[in-house]
């Protein structure tokens, strides 16, 4: 995961103005190990910055994952943010949907599509949701959260 410092080392090498607003915002994603929504975000600065608008965290969301400092992951209850991994070359994850433990798979599936000649790729995304040892084994994840998870596999 990329540190407060990679984060905004990389905001300013693309001209963004480094603002008290911006460094927070590094920080909160450098420091924090699971995903945030948007409201999420919007709630924890607003504890510091009043009158601070949902659409300026939004849109300072939305730059920094473009910057590739953020990376974007949509969960059934919405869109979430996280910092990118720092290791720096291209790689995919499996999610926890119980503790949000990112864990990154090496190997990339897209090798394997059969892209028709028709069609050129420029972007894509990989993502496999399920749950991590620890939660299975700690009892977080609901026996009828395994039994939909088994009835899902027979289709």
């Amino acid at each position: 995961m990329l540190s407060t410092n990679q984060i905004i080392e990389a905001m300013s090498s693309q001209g963004l103005r480094i603002t008290d607003q911006r460094k927070t915002l590094a920080r909160l994603f450098a420091e924090t190990e699971g995903y945030l929504s948007p409201k999420d975000v919007y709630e924890y600065m607003g504890r510091t910055y009043s009158g601070l608008s949902f659409d300026t965290v939004y849109r300072n969301l939305r730059v920094m994952q473009e910057l590739g400092v953020l990376e974007q992951v949509i969960f059934e209850d919405g869109v979430k943010f996280k910092a990118s991994c720092s290791s720096g070359h291209h790689h995919h994850h499996l999610i926890c949907l119980q503790c949000q433990k990112t864990l990154p798979i090496e190997f990339c599936p897209m090798q394997l599509t059969d892209t028709p000649d028709q069609f050129q790729v420029v972007e894509h995304k990989f993502e496999i949701f399920g749950y991590c040892k620890d939660c299975q084994v700690s009892g977080k994840v609901s026996p009828k959260t395994n039994q939909n998870q088994a009835s899902s596999k027979g289709q």
